[in-house]
């Protein structure tokens, strides 16, 4: 039956779709957890229906989508993002398809299983585009008065080179347009290497380049405003307590920086904080990702480990090595052996 052929057909449709998004979130965002359902996704779509049926049916050499694909050039892809949209809704009319045409021949069960695995995609897809930060252990954030000389720029295009996935803007005495031609060139530098870029505190500039996230403080513009004018920018939110965490995560904050957990000296008139005991409560009470901030360096990053922290926002260790890739892979061998 040819129905037994659209079966076959699209479970290697679907299979080679999460296939590509799977092959996406491991080699380019690192993501170990969804690459891990995608690959458990992958080999459920191969494993719930087999018949001997699929491969009798299968006629690839006469199949006409093949001549019109080749003539087609609506399957061009441009970057990243557009990749892992259009192999979503690959696989997930694939899905649909299958299910359909398990109905008919009768397969009822296993066509309700296709169902519970297009939902899962669907959930997926959701986590993937929702604004969240990438799940990586450094969080740069750029400082030029502590960079010894070299410009952010210059900087930045260190940090990209040695693996850093998120970088935040941060620039406290440049004028507006100073920090906005800054932003627009580390805009195009970071989509390009696929890190999310965060700006500090300047809505307008955040917009203008469409950065990828804002981190505001207590002081600043309310994070359910700034959803209601960028609500698909991540929001992140400085917090120093537990009732300032609680505020954020019930504000809809995606994620929050807690600290500082050291002494700093890259910030002024810094809110007091309880470091590390404040670190601790808040891996154990807190369902959004959290960022631990101030005064984290090599010497002290596995304290704040051990209390709880698994992403650390550094400006002075980073931008005043000399050196970015040997600060960032001794940091990593620091995190991943658990010794200094």
């Amino acid at each position: 039956m040819e129905v037994y052929r659209i079966i076959d057909a699209n479970i290697n449709r679907v299979s080679e779709g999460i296939r590509v998004i799977e092959d996406i979130e491991r080699f380019v965002f690192e993501n170990r957890e969804i690459s891990k359902e995608l690959r458990d996704i992958r080999h459920l779509v191969r494993k719930s229906f087999k018949n001997s049926e699929l491969l009798r049916n299968r006629s690839s050499n006469t199949d006409i989508g093949f001549q019109i694909s080749q003539k087609s050039t609506l399957d061009e892809k441009n970057d990243i993002e557009t990749l892992l949209i259009s192999n979503f809704k690959r696989a997930e009319e694939g899905i649909r398809s299958i299910e359909e045409c398990l109905k008919i021949l009768g397969h009822y069960e296993e066509s309700k299983i296709y169902e519970q695995i297009r939902f899962r995609v669907y959930g997926l897809e959701k986590r993937i585009f929702s604004s969240t930060l990438p799940d990586t252990c450094i969080y740069g954030i750029t400082g030029e008065k502590f960079s010894k000389g070299r410009t952010n720029i210059e900087v930045v295009r260190e940090m990209i080179e040695s693996g850093i996935k998120i970088i935040q803007y941060r620039e406290k005495d440049k004028s507006k347009k100073e920090k906005y031609e800054e932003c627009k060139i580390i805009r195009e530098m970071t989509k390009k290497a696929n890190v999310t870029f965060v700006v500090n505190d300047d809505m307008d500039i955040a917009m203008l380049v469409q950065a990828d996230g804002i981190h505001v403080g207590q002081d600043d513009i309310p994070i359910e405003e700034i959803k209601k004018i960028a609500p698909n920018m991540i929001v992140g939110v400085s917090t120093h307590n537990k009732e300032q965490a609680i505020e954020a995560v019930e504000k809809g904050a995606d994620y929050i920086g807690v600290g500082p957990i050291f002494d700093t000296s890259t910030k002024e008139n810094v809110e007091k904080s309880e470091g590390l005991k404040y670190l601790k409560w808040v891996s154990e009470n807190i369902n959004i990702p959290y960022v631990a901030i101030g005064g984290i360096k090599k010497e002290n990053i596995l304290d704040a480990k051990i209390h709880g922290g698994k992403c650390f926002a550094m400006i002075s260790e980073l931008v005043g090595s000399l050196n970015m890739n040997e600060i960032v892979l001794s940091i990593k061998k620091i995190l991943n052996e658990g010794e200094f």
